[in-house]
């Protein structure tokens, strides 16, 4: 049975206060959130990635009172493990829906993403964040982000990218692995 979420003024106000103090800059945070889940989706062929934005925000919004309190970190990585979730159950939908040899590709996609969760999970926090905030953004935003991002860790662009490299050689071996050790379908 598929879980209703509602999302009110009161459960977004609360939102916006754990992403940020300031209510600009909660919502500016909001936005940069929303793209990059709409981004996640739209990079892993969901047709509706919007709505899959949007429901994930939603089920962020109504869990806030039992997360924020304890929640370290950057709020942006709560939401995307719960867009981890939301794909899964998309993926599943679209298996029950479609029978044809598309199904097969389906699941090899649903296994590599879960390989991809996984590795990611395995990772540590601040190599995660790296890699995360490395690939974000596109073309003069993105180039900007990673001055930024080398400037905060002290470091040149050019070692920016050898360790985000570095990370990516990381990823791919270990969901390599793991796409072997999970059974075919």
């Amino acid at each position: 049975m598929k879980q209703q979420w509602d999302t009110t003024q009161e459960g977004f106000d609360r939102l916006l206060g754990w992403l940020d103090q300031d209510r600009d800059q909660a919502g500016k945070k909001y936005e940069v959130i929303r793209h990059r889940l709409i981004k996640i989706f739209t990079c892993r062929s969901c047709g509706e990635a919007e709505d899959l934005a949007d429901d994930t925000i939603t089920r962020v919004t109504a869990k806030i009172p039992e997360v924020a309190p304890n929640y370290v970190g950057d709020p942006a990585l709560y939401f995307y493990g719960v867009a981890r979730k939301v794909h899964r159950e998309w993926l599943r939908r679209q298996n029950r829906s479609v029978r044809s040899p598309i199904v097969a590709d389906v699941t090899k996609d649903e296994r590599l993403y879960e390989c991809l969760d996984h590795c990611m999970d395995r990772v540590p926090e601040k190599s995660r964040h790296l890699v995360l905030r490395y690939y974000e953004n596109e073309k003069k935003a993105k180039i900007d982000d990673r001055k930024t991002l080398a400037d905060e860790l002290g470091i040149g662009v050019n070692a920016l990218r050898i360790r985000a490299h570095r990370i990516r050689l990381l990823l791919r071996e270990c969901v390599k692995n793991c796409m072997e050790q999970l059974p075919a379908n």
